[in-house]
């Protein structure tokens, strides 16, 4: 394999990369607010999607229904706290919001504090997905999504891996996409066949496949040319964030960094396309490999 030195040039600051991530997401909803709901398909499918009221939230985390993420008011008070219990003895993200915020996602509906999205798919561990390449008697293919916040990425993702014979797809359960709706019909239905792990701490994660023989492929400016390394062996591929690219720690767990050509003038490429000539050169040469 190539080796190369770790490009350990200093990171954003911690607070600064926090605040560009907030100033982001606030535009973000201001885009959302300034164009208003439509009463078509994708809305009706958003709703179907949506758990509204402290009973219908509590009935669906009860029973085996497929949880995405949980928002709740935390002054609401009464059940609300026991379904927040509820959601994170089951795993499951809660997150705080603003009562105009639950009223912006129901709709209108009665939320009583609290909404829930369904997940398009169950979520697997980082060990299930091992087992699968096991079982097919082939070395683990992996990618991991470090931060990919933007559901349209993750979905190209997603199918892009189905595609490529990945074993599987791991993303953080914070500061990430999800497999709500939307990441669902961007992966053409891939979301729900490709195993997808949500681990809490993704550099731990990647200590674990370590030990299990799976090397980790950073993509970064800093890295050597995609081409010139060989992907012998078990293969996790870490997929940075849209803008910001891999967290430090992320990147100093990282066996090898990778970067692409980029011969114009913009200096880096959308992260699911980007991830999908990475994910390819692998299958071309384990391709090559078999002969």
């Amino acid at each position: 394999m190539a080796d190369f030195k770790k490009d350990r040039r200093k990171s954003f600051n911690r607070d600064d990369r926090h605040s560009e991530r907030r100033n982001f997401r606030n535009e973000k909803d201001a885009r959302v607010r300034d164009r208003g709901y439509k009463n078509d398909d994708e809305d009706d499918e958003y709703l179907s999607n949506l758990i509204i009221g402290r009973n219908p939230v509590l009935e669906a985390l009860k029973s085996d229904k497929q949880i995405d993420k949980v928002f709740v008011d935390d002054n609401a008070g009464g059940s609300i706290v026991q379904i927040i219990k509820l959601a994170k003895e089951k795993g499951i993200v809660v997150k705080s919001v603003t009562p105009q915020k639950l009223d912006a996602m129901s709709r209108g509906g009665v939320h009583q504090g609290v909404c829930a999205t369904g997940a398009c798919a169950e979520y697997k561990t980082p060990e299930e997905i091992l087992e699968i390449a096991r079982r097919k008697g082939e070395e683990p293919f992996v990618i991991i999504c470090d931060e990919i916040e933007d559901p349209h990425n993750l979905g190209a993702i997603i199918r892009t891996a189905e595609c490529a014979g990945a074993h599987g797809v791991i993303i953080p359960k914070r500061r990430s996409a999800s497999l709500n709706i939307t990441v669902f019909k961007t992966s053409a239905g891939a979301a729900s066949v490709v195993p997808v792990a949500r681990v809490s701490n993704i550099a731990q994660t990647i200590d674990y496949l370590k030990e299990n023989g799976v090397w980790i492929y950073g993509t970064d400016a800093s890295g050597s040319d995609y081409t010139k390394v060989d992907f012998s062996g078990g293969v996790g591929i870490v997929i940075g964030s849209e803008g910001f690219g891999m967290g430090r720690l992320v990147k100093d767990k990282c066996d090898y960094l990778l970067r692409l050509p980029l011969k114009g003038q913009i200096t880096s490429l959308n992260a699911s396309v980007a991830g999908g000539i990475f994910m390819y050169e692998v299958v071309r040469q384990r391709d090559l490999k078999k002969g």
